[in-house]
């Protein structure tokens, strides 16, 4: 199964919700961490997931040229 950044975000604010409403300073710690790793996994994502598609139109432009 491949992971999206829509994945990663959603989980990410899924934490976001837990600090909020938790009533623990370690827990709202711990669920803030989660959170910001997280949005680095979607970061990272996001940022594959776009060089993925510039690679797909640069072999496609070079791929139209050649024929």
């Amino acid at each position: 199964m491949s992971v999206t950044s829509n994945h990663y975000i959603a989980q990410a604010d899924a934490c976001a919700r837990e600090a909020a409403a938790a009533t623990l300073d370690n827990v709202r710690d711990r669920c803030l961490r989660s959170e910001k790793s997280w949005r680095s996994m979607a970061e990272r994502q996001l940022r594959a997931e776009s060089m993925r598609a510039r690679l797909a139109e640069e072999k496609a432009e070079r791929d139209s040229v050649e024929v």
